[in-house]
């Protein structure tokens, strides 16, 4: 399953911290992919490279360069998870949803065709930048047989 990311911060060395969209601060070494890479050691002999990568558009991995670049989910698999932080509402939504659509194994647009919710607006939703009223989340939920409650507390 792949969890966008929405921040790095570079640390000492050829390791960074990535933010992802559920929370999870994960600390990632690039050294231990030199053997298998050998095109990303020119992050560790230019220090001012290393700094200039970014997240690409969707949080789908960092970019350094039209030859270097690292996918968000290797990191997410093989880092180390060093924080928590707090993520907004539509961020836990969005998470929730695609684990929740991954887990009944339907695809994006095999929900939009169960809810006639378009499928754009569901990607948007699972990266949190969608505002989805609740009849929309309740609908898309319920498609995949999970009910929305509130407790009386």
């Amino acid at each position: 399953m792949f969890i966008p990311a929405t921040a790095i911060r570079f640390l000492k060395d050829v390791t960074f911290e990535m933010t992802f969209m559920d929370g999870k601060v994960i600390r990632y070494d690039m050294a231990r992919m030199f053997s298998k890479y050998p095109q990303l050691q020119r992050l560790r002999s230019d220090r001012k490279l290393f700094e200039s990568g970014r997240l690409d558009h969707a949080g789908y991995g960092v970019v350094w360069d039209d030859e270097l670049d690292f996918s968000a989910s290797s990191v997410y698999e093989n880092g180390d998870v060093v924080a928590e932080v707090e993520t907004t509402l539509n961020q836990r939504i969005g998470v929730f949803l695609m684990r929740t659509r991954e887990a009944a194994g339907l695809t994006q647009a095999e929900l939009a065709k169960r809810t006639h919710i378009d499928q754009g607006d569901i990607s948007r939703i699972e990266r949190g930048q969608g505002n989805p009223t609740i009849k929309k989340i309740a609908i898309l939920f319920a498609a995949l047989g999970k009910r929305i409650s509130f407790g009386a507390d």
